[in-house]
């Protein structure tokens, strides 16, 4: 479902991310005054810093994959290869003082920045477009449901605001996301850091490598203490579930008995050529039911993440989160496409409110009627309209003579919408805003 949305975090980007972590802890390194500058110039030029990659540092996920089975993750056998792919003299300043922990964790950092940049865009997208869909159709008035059924009216553009609103919030946790470096060393006490370059310079040192990655500095490491992961899962879960609702509407009203919305280019069957399926809500909503697992997953990870480095948790969040962006990145980019193109069709949403002959407005003729008539006297009118009779003239035969109750306002559903203007303007204030 991510053809073409989940480069960011495939093999091939994780490998490349890794590399970048190595060469940035010597650059960390040097940065601090302990390892010699030329050092770090020679591995970077060696390993093609900034723009690292397999034209570069000649790996290939393949051979480091193969090789990763004996240690338990990629980060043993991917020194000792880089070792043999720099200068000799600049050898020891290669994973000086590190963990695998503590690379691969960096390297998924910023791979998991990257995606959620990715993601922002999309759902900026989105957003704009959710925007112009909600102030476009801001009084079209049309059925609400409530357990599947008729219940108030509401307008088209409600309904967008709705989905609005979701995606504007959860768009505003993947922004608020931290993505801090690690660097803890064996046990997390930065002991070996300590041991190559004094309490000073390993002090410094983690945020020195944030910097060169342009990651977020720690304030501690973070070996078993999962926040950066859970805190992105939850976000990406968020955007998944708040891009589901609006893929489950549209699946919804786009069924060929309610049309009241087209997805703007639909996806055909190989046996039914009359078809055009809501693809792309198709899509979302397959993202959607996976997402909040791979969110428990990571969870249950972090809270299993035993002794100072976990025994199987911590290597079963790599897929885990790598999974869960690359859902968040296919669900994010299909509802781009999605609502960019999205078409109402004026004329279902019309024939659909008035599909049971009025009675859309019976919670509002019970407001008012009741103390008039009486609630049963309602009752009776409403099953009368539900078997085919004219509300409006069940209405008018009810009212006393002396009453100047207007029948034909009552019954209008756009005079029964409450604030649903009102709140389709809130909504699309902001997105205004951003466009100015």
């Amino acid at each position: 479902m991510t053809v073409g949305h989940d480069a960011a975090v495939a093999d091939a980007a994780l490998l490349d991310a890794l590399v970048t972590t190595e060469v940035a802890l010597a650059r960390a390194w040097a940065s601090r005054g302990v390892a010699p500058q030329s050092a770090a110039e020679e591995i970077s030029a060696a390993l093609g810093w900034p723009q690292t990659g397999p034209h570069v540092h000649g790996l290939t996920v393949q051979t480091l994959a193969a090789a990763s089975r004996t240690g338990g993750n990629p980060v043993i056998p991917l020194v000792a290869q880089l070792k043999n792919r720099v200068p000799a003299d600049a050898r020891v300043w290669i994973h000086r003082g590190a963990t695998s922990q503590d690379i691969l964790d960096t390297a998924l950092m910023l791979i998991a920045q990257n995606a959620v940049a990715e993601i922002r865009g999309f759902l900026d997208a989105t957003v704009a477009a959710l925007g112009t869909l909600a102030g476009a159709h801001r009084d079209e008035v049309a059925a609400a449901r409530t357990l599947t059924q008729h219940a108030v009216p509401t307008t088209v553009g409600a309904r967008a605001a709705g989905w609005l609103r979701g995606v504007r919030r959860a768009r505003t946790r993947v922004s608020e996301l931290q993505f801090p470096a690690q660097l803890g060393g064996a046990g997390g006490t930065l002991a070996s850091f300590v041991e190559i370059g004094g309490g000073d310079a390993a002090a410094a040192l983690p945020a020195a490598l944030a910097i060169e990655l342009g990651l977020d500095a720690p304030d501690a490491p973070w070996h078993v203490t999962r926040w950066p992961v859970t805190e992105l899962a939850d976000a990406l879960v968020q955007v998944v579930d708040a891009l589901g609702k609006l893929a489950t509407d549209v699946a919804t009203l786009s069924r060929t008995e309610i049309g009241e919305l087209a997805e703007g280019s639909g996806g055909g069957s190989s046996a039914m050529p009359q078809k055009q399926n809501p693809v792309e809500s198709v899509l979302i909503r397959s993202a959607a039911l996976r997402a909040p697992q791979l969110g428990a997953t990571l969870h249950l990870a972090s809270a299993l993440a035993a002794d100072e480095r976990p025994d199987g948790a911590w290597h079963a969040e790599w897929p885990t989160l790598r999974e869960l962006l690359r859902l968040a990145l296919g669900a994010s980019a299909h509802a781009a496409a999605l609502v960019s193109g999205l078409r109402v069709d004026a004329v279902a949403v019309a024939r659909n409110l008035a599909l049971t002959r009025g009675l859309i407005v019976a919670e509002r003729l019970s407001l008012v009627l009741s103390p008039i008539i009486g609630k049963d006297r309602v009752a009776e009118i409403v099953s009368a309209a539900a078997t085919g009779d004219d509300l409006a003239i069940l209405v008018r035969q009810a009212m006393p003579a002396a009453s100047a109750l207007d029948v034909d306002r009552l019954l209008d559903p756009a005079a029964y919408t409450g604030l649903a203007a009102p709140l389709v303007d809130d909504a699309i204030e902001p997105t205004t805003q951003e466009e100015e």
